[in-house]
C-alpha cells in the first residue's frame, strides 16, 4: 500500500486499465451524442418535443431499474457487470447504422436504442462507482475521481471535434459504429484487471430484494450529508435536462450555428472541464469541501444565462457560446468532490444500494425534466426555457447551504457502524 501511495495511481496497472478503457469509451460516447442529435434533427426532422422524448428515454431506465440495480450490484461481483453492460451497449448501438444502411431507420428505433442502452448504463454506473473504492485506497479517491473526470474532459475536447468530422465524412448513423467499438475496448480493458474484489454479500446474509431496496433508500434519506447531496443533485438533474433536450437544437435552429461549430464549442467546454479536474485537488485543500461544493454552484447561477441571452452578430453569438462552454470548468470540481465524498462515507457492502438509491432519486427526475423542457421549448420558446433552467442551480445550492455539508473541510471517515445500525 505504501509503495502505491508513493508512486501514485499511474503506478497502479489495474487503475490504468480502468482509466484507459473509460477514456476510449468516453470518446465514443461523445461521437454518439452528436451523431444521434444530428440523425434526429437532420435525418428524421425531430421537433423540440421529440428531442425531449429522445433525451428522456435513456434516463427513464433509472426509474424502472435503478433500485434493482443497486440490489444486484451488492449481490454480485462488480467487474463482470461492467464488462457485460459494455458489450450489450455495443450491440444495441450497432443496430442504428445497420438500419440506416437498410433504409428503415426511424425515431422509434432511436427511442428503443436509447432505452436499452439506458438500462445497461444504469447497471454500469452503479457498479462502476461501487467498484472504484475496491480498486484504490480511500486516500486516493479524490485523485482517482479527478483522473477519471480528466479523461472525460479530454474526450469531450477530442471527441466532439472528431464527431463533427466523422458525422460529415461517414454520415451520422455510421459514425456511431465507433462508439460501439469503444465499448468493446472498454470491456477488454476491464477483463485484464487482476486485483480481486472483496466478496459480495453471502447468500445466507442477504435481505430480500424489497428489504434491500428499503435499506438503500433509508440509508440515503436518514444521513444528513447524503440527503443534502441527493436533493441538490436532483434539482441539477431535473433542470439540467432542459439543456440536454434543447441545447443542440437551440444552437442550430435558434442561433443558426452549424453542427461543426457546436462540436467545437463543446470541445471548448471539455478544455474547461480538463482545467477543472486539475484544480479540484488544490482548491479543495485550500477552501474545504463544503465551501467548494456551495461556491461552484453559486458561480454557475449567472453563468447559465450566457447562452440563452446570446444575440447580435454571428461572431458575437459564437464568442458567447465559447465563453459559456469554457465555464464548464466548474462542473468537474463539483462532481468529483461530491462523488469522492459519497464513496468515502458509504460502506463497501452498502455501496451498490446506496448509489442506486441516490441515482433513483436524482437521475430519476431527469426524464421528467427532459419532457418538460421539450414541451416548454415548443410552448414558450427555447430561449425562455433555458433561462428558467437556472432555477435548478439556485435550489441545488440552497440544499447544500442549509446542511452539514457547508462545514466539511476534508473527506470524513467512513462511519461503517453508524450506517449499518440504521
Amino acid at each position: 500500500m505504501r509503495s502505491h501511495m508513493r508512486t501514485g495511481l499511474w503506478g497502479q496497472s489495474d487503475f490504468v486499465k480502468l482509466w484507459l478503457g473509460r477514456t476510449v469509451s468516453q470518446f465514443g460516447s461523445h461521437i454518439t451524442y452528436m451523431a444521434l442529435a444530428v440523425t434526429a434533427i437532420l435525418w428524421l426532422k425531430a421537433t423540440p418535443f421529440q428531442m425531449g422524448l429522445l433525451a428522456a428515454t435513456g434516463d427513464a431506465a433509472v426509474l424502472l431499474f435503478g433500485l434493482l440495480a443497486g440490489v444486484w450490484v451488492d449481490r454480485l461481483r462488480r467487474r463482470p457487470i461492467l464488462i457485460a453492460t459494455d458489450l450489450v451497449r455495443a450491440l444495441a448501438l450497432v443496430s442504428i447504422p445497420v438500419a440506416a444502411i437498410g433504409g428503415w431507420l426511424s425515431l422509434a428505433q432511436l427511442y428503443l436504442v436509447g432505452a436499452l442502452t439506458g438500462v445497461q448504463s444504469v447497471f454500469f454506473d452503479v457498479a462502476d462507482r461501487a467498484y472504484l473504492p475496491t480498486l484504490v485506497e480511500r486516500e486516493q479517491l479524490l485523485e482517482a475521481n479527478a483522473k477519471l473526470s480528466a479523461s472525460e474532459a479530454v474526450a469531450e475536447v477530442g471527441g466532439q471535434a472528431l464527431a463533427g468530422i466523422l458525422v460529415q465524412w461517414l454520415s451520422a448513423p455510421i459514425a456511431i459504429v465507433l462508439d460501439a467499438l469503444s465499448y468493446v475496448f472498454s470491456a477488454a480493458c476491464l477483463g485484464l484487471i487482476h486485483k480481486p474484489e472483496p466478496p459480495p454479500i453471502a447468500a445466507h446474509a442477504r435481505e430480500s430484494a424489497g428489504q434491500s431496496v428499503v435499506t438503500g433508500l433509508r440509508l440515503v434519506l436518514k444521513d444528513p450529508i447524503l440527503r443534502a447531496l441527493t436533493a441538490s443533485a436532483a434539482f441539477r438533474e431535473f433542470f439540467g435536462n432542459f439543456w440536454q433536450a434543447l441545447y443542440f437544437l437551440f444552437l442550430v435552429r435558434a442561433l443558426g450555428l452549424s453542427p461543426a461549430f457546436v462540436g467545437i464549442s463543446i470541445a471548448v467546454g471539455g478544455l474547461g472541464s480538463l482545467l477543472g479536474t486539475l484544480l479540484v485537488g488544490p482548491i479543495t485543500r485550500r477552501f474545504g469541501i463544503g465551501q467548494i461544493l456551495i461556491g461552484t454552484l453559486l458561480l454557475q447561477i449567472p453563468l447559465g444565462w450566457i447562452i440563452p441571452l446570446a444575440h447580435g452578430p454571428r461572431v458575437t453569438v459564437m464568442a458567447l457560446c465559447l465563453v459559456a462552454q469554457f465555464t464548464d470548468l466548474l462542473y468537474p470540481i463539483q462532481t468529483v468532490t461530491q462523488q469522492s465524498l459519497r464513496q468515502a462515507l458509504i460502506p463497501h457492502r452498502l455501496m451498490g444500494r446506496a448509489t442506486a438509491s441516490m441515482d433513483f432519486l436524482t437521475r430519476g427526475v431527469g426524464p421528467l425534466g427532459a419532457l418538460l423542457g421539450g414541451a416548454l421549448g415548443s410552448g414558450i420558446g427555447m430561449r425562455a426555457t433555458l433561462m428558467g433552467a437556472s432555477l435548478g442551480t439556485v435550489l441545488a445550492m440552497l440544499c447544500l447551504l442549509f446542511s452539514p455539508v457547508r462545514r466539511l473541510k476534508t473527506l470524513p471517515e467512513r462511519r461503517e457502524e453508524a450506517f449499518l445500525a440504521r
